[in-house]
């Protein structure tokens, strides 16, 4: 298996992308820790399809933006299992809204958890990674980041964020053998889009040459690439997975 004995750390994977890239790395040989912040019931789903398949799973519930609560968590993993390799930060929110009526709350916790939570993860993580002189640290983009799209400006912002992060961090711990990419979804079926209008899910799709959507599946399958050792030459990417949208 191509991460047999790692130890991976995923955010936000209780559902949708981080559901399928925590039970996609498990089924590669990885522990999984499993990170939530709300739903309880549909985390400890996962914890149970990984250990039905002979995993090891944790759980950690903890709000990412929170540098403490990021502490404990990776604490929490240590504990557990002695080292984090891989680090997977997919944690996100949306608050969309035309800017003109947007909301300053809306706009700032959409960059804390997004962009924040990017943060203060890796910053928890790497002090880890550097000491073992190895690790792989993906970073949830979007092709929003990318391109811009009306009524998120916020959400926007925050992916463009994570970008320059990413290649900055990238940059910084080249030297201790940690690479650091970027997976930029397009138009994926998750919660998320669920709730578009039919007209609207139609135009979108308009837009994508592969005419149709992803499947979350589809997005945790770049996630394993990059974090495995065939992408140990492969640093400070974005690797699109968005059936052509962005060209």
């Amino acid at each position: 298996m191509l991460l047999d004995g790692k130890v991976a750390l995923v955010t936000g994977a209780s559902r949708g992308i981080g559901r399928a890239i925590a039970l996609k790395l498990a089924s590669e040989g990885a522990k999984v820790a499993i990170n939530y912040a709300g739903s309880t019931e549909k985390a400890e789903a996962v914890k149970a399809e990984i250990e039905a398949a002979g995993g090891e799973a944790l759980l950690c519930q903890a709000d990412v933006s929170s540098s403490e609560a990021v502490a404990a968590m990776v604490e929490a993993v240590v504990g557990r299992f002695g080292r984090i390799d891989i680090l997977v930060n997919n944690a996100g929110i949306t608050r969309d809204g035309l800017l003109a009526r947007m909301k300053d709350e809306d706009f700032h916790a959409v960059l804390k958890t997004n962009l924040g939570g990017v943060y203060a993860c890796t910053k928890a993580v790497t002090k880890l990674m550097m000491k073992q002189r190895s690790g792989r640290i993906v970073n949830m983009a979007s092709v929003v980041g990318l391109m811009g799209n009306a009524g998120q400006s916020n959400y926007a912002a925050a992916k463009a964020g994570v970008i320059g992060f990413s290649k900055s961090m990238a940059k910084e711990l080249a030297s201790r053998g940690i690479t650091v990419n970027m997976v930029a979804p397009g138009f994926i079926d998750t919660d998320m889009t669920a709730a578009m209008t039919e007209k609207a899910r139609e135009a979108t799709l308009a837009g994508v040459p592969l005419g149709r959507a992803g499947q979350p599946e589809d997005v945790a399958n770049a996630v394993c690439f990059l974090v495995s050792d065939n992408a140990s030459y492969i640093t400070g990417q974005v690797v699109n997975v968005d059936g052509g949208m962005v060209m």
